[in-house]
């Protein structure tokens, strides 16, 4: 089944490049030219990537992704953007979206990239569905991937989409130490080297909405000179 790409795109011709070249590997693309339009578009959640620029007409793509993501839909988002700042770069993934590229950019490279988030995906959902029931238990933390829900005792805890994933990534790993180029890879994926402050930055936030000291954390650790560990201590499995 051909996988469906929503491009949200206000330059024609940028636009008419992207579809060309991926109606040529047999997906199946969608386009928007204002980011209003796109969003209704990506809201449906029929779509495996949304290809989405910056800077818009409407409604601009970081006020997109953001709320896409407020509205639980986790669609993977690849951001175009003709920005070179670091910062811009930062605010994209720090609002959702899973990689960005700079423009001007190569066709092959952003064919290798949307293959690379579409396997993510692929990859993820069957782990998902799979997963239904198997919520972990922490102590009072509990973790639910099937609700993508959070809880401490019966607290329910506002997650963003990446912040979730990085709890379920330690949490499916307890007592493992990662780097933040390890975590960078795992939760983040294909093309963010270099960015590992984006890492320290959710960790904090994480911290803030799940710990009762964010400074003498009791789950996400701190292994110095190393990354970080998740405290496994009073593991159960599907508990919740």
């Amino acid at each position: 089944m051909a996988k469906n790409i929503l491009v949200i795109e206000d330059n024609v011709d940028i636009a008419r490049l992207v579809m060309v070249n991926l109606r040529s590997k047999q997906l199946h693309v969608d386009y928007a030219a204002d980011g209003s339009t796109g969003l209704d578009m990506a809201l449906t959640g029929r779509y495996q990537l949304v290809i989405l620029d910056l800077m818009l007409p409407a409604m601009d793509g970081l006020d997109i992704c953001r709320t896409l993501r407020s509205e639980k839909i986790y669609t993977p988002v690849l951001m175009l953007t003709a920005r070179t700042s670091e910062l811009d770069r930062v605010l994209g993934l720090e609002v959702g979206a899973d990689d960005y590229l700079t423009k001007p950019f190569s066709v092959p490279e952003l064919v290798a990239r949307v293959n690379a988030i579409l396997r993510r995906s692929d990859q993820y959902q069957p782990a998902r569905e799979t997963q239904e029931g198997a919520a972990l238990q922490f102590g009072k933390l509990c973790v639910d991937p099937d609700r993508r829900q959070v809880l401490i005792g019966d607290r329910n805890i506002e997650l963003t989409a990446r912040e979730f994933e990085l709890l379920w990534h330690f949490a499916s790993n307890p007592e493992r130490v990662f780097t933040r180029s390890q975590l960078l890879d795992s939760v983040w994926g294909y093309g963010h080297a270099g960015y590992e402050h984006t890492v320290n930055s959710h960790i904090n936030r994480l911290r803030a909405k799940i710990e009762a000291d964010p400074a003498n954390p009791r789950y996400v650790i701190t292994v110095w000179g190393v990354g970080y560990k998740f405290s496994g201590n009073e593991y159960e499995q599907g508990a919740a």
